[in-house]
């Protein structure tokens, strides 16, 4: 029997890039699910766009007032029939395989309650820069998901529904079903706040896939385009969170605002923003200068990449930065398929063994 999947897609001012991220949703090899498509008061063409594809498991789901995007999550888990629950922003894009790998990974483990993948960059044309999130994919502890989050972005997680049916909270958000999952007083990071919550509050275990079968794309009129939102955002979900788990903020508070802080610096890049470029990368070694201990050549690399685009000339940056993200690329392309093939080895070493103790 297949499993059955909602598949919930967030939609506000995307009508450029809406058709691709359905389109990815009905290319997908398991086809048993539902794509619901969350109108959260968009004022373009997105929700006409979303209405040309003839496909009876596409249902359209209006609100009457825009409550961003953990309203709309919230929404398309309450409507949802599935089992599991994915989460699609319609900017972004699924490869095909991607439900039925995660499908398969759920079965090979009941304590899973999360599951995600790694995720390739692409432009805002739709093309693959070559890089990737490189996260760490089992063995997520509470600090690390704090300080890397390593679900990297809200098109890369499916999540068993009754891992939400645990978290869930009555919120007076003036809505008359007052079950939240998500939390809707964050415009922003109120998927890290979410999945720190199952990660601290309930025994579901955080696992990720290698294979990189997200496309996020980078697009710089998306939410995460504005930084110091962004930053003020996260500290109040420090906040929320040191209200149930002190110790963990107490212990390593500081330095997970130093890996944020490094973060916006390489969004700030992304963006062309010198100044701010390293403005974040200062005080993310002022905050907690282990940064550069724990993760050396990350965080080497982004000040050396901040302070260029500060003092040199545009034209001079935009040549060297293809340089960089090339050799990127292949350093993490490489080290997907190292531990790939590293894995396999294992396991055919194990199975032999089997097989000569067996004998």
């Amino acid at each position: 029997m297949m499993s059955f999947v909602s598949v919930v897609m967030p939609v506000f001012r995307v009508e450029e890039f809406v058709e691709s991220a359905v389109q990815s949703v009905l290319d997908q090899t398991h086809k048993d699910f539902e794509l619901l498509v969350i109108d959260d008061c968009s004022p373009d063409r997105s929700i006409e766009l979303c209405k040309q594809f003839d496909d009876r498991r596409i249902k359209i789901v209006r609100h009457s007032e825009n409550r961003g995007l953990a309203g709309a999550r919230n929404t398309g888990i309450r409507f949802a029939s599935g089992d599991y629950i994915a989460f699609l922003d319609s900017d972004d894009v699924w490869e095909p395989t991607k439900l039925e790998q995660h499908l398969a990974h759920f079965r090979s483990n009941d304590s899973i309650g999360l599951s995600f993948s790694r995720s390739a960059f692409i432009d805002e044309k739709g093309e693959k820069l070559g890089t990737h999130q490189m996260p760490r994919l089992d063995h997520v502890p509470p600090e690390y998901l704090l300080c890397r989050n390593p679900i990297g972005n809200g098109s890369a997680p499916v999540v068993r529904k009754q891992v939400f049916d645990d978290i869930k909270f009555s919120a007076n958000n003036g809505h008359c079903d007052n079950d939240s999952y998500f939390d809707e007083s964050f415009r922003q990071s109120e998927d890290i706040e979410c999945w720190l919550r199952i990660r601290l509050l309930t025994r579901w275990r955080i696992e990720g896939l290698s294979e990189p079968l997200t496309l996020y794309r980078l697009n710089s009129g998306g939410l995460s385009a504005n930084i110091p939102k962004q930053l003020d955002t996260w500290e109040k979900v420090i906040t929320k969170t040191q209200s149930y788990a002190p110790e963990l903020i107490e212990q390593h508070g500081r330095r997970a605002k130093a890996y944020q802080l490094r973060y916006l610096s390489r969004q700030a890049i992304r963006l062309a923003d010198g100044p701010m470029a390293v403005d974040m990368f200062k005080k993310s070694i002022v905050m907690d200068w282990s940064i550069v201990l724990h993760e050396p050549s990350r965080t080497i690399v982004t000040g050396i990449s901040a302070y260029l685009l500060k003092l040199l000339p545009a034209q001079s940056f935009n040549r060297l930065m293809p340089i960089g993200l090339f050799v990127t690329g292949q350093i993490q392309s490489l080290r997907i398929k190292v531990k790939d093939a590293a894995s396999a080895v294992v396991a055919k070493v194990f199975i032999i063994n089997k097989l000569l103790v067996r004998s």
